[in-house]
């Protein structure tokens, strides 16, 4: 189990990032194996570190793919043999895209 904080922050020409960021979370929503939370910073994604990272470099694919040079990212918290929530025990269920 492990948390990931991820912030897509794309390096475009263009003032607004709201396109690139609205690709991630199509790629977000079009998935279950890991848990998320949208907030105004970051995305915080819980669940295997393997899921997590083929999770984010589709996210970052998808920003590629619309014409983003660069994406910003993220930051991990990984405790082996250790089930861990972002919340001090609360897990992500009932957060935007956890059932």
């Amino acid at each position: 189990m492990a948390i990931v904080a991820v912030s897509i922050a794309p390096a475009a020409t263009e003032t607004s990032v709201s396109a690139y960021v609205a690709e991630a979370i199509r790629v977000l929503e079009a998935q279950e194996a890991v848990r998320w939370e949208l907030s105004s910073m970051f995305t915080t994604l819980e669940g295997d570190l393997d899921d997590i990272f083929s999770l984010i470099r589709a996210m970052q694919e998808a920003v590629f793919a619309k014409g983003a040079e660069r994406v910003s990212d993220g930051d991990q918290d990984r405790r082996p043999a250790r089930q861990i929530r972002h919340d001090g025990g609360q897990s992500l269920r009932g957060a935007r895209g956890i059932g």
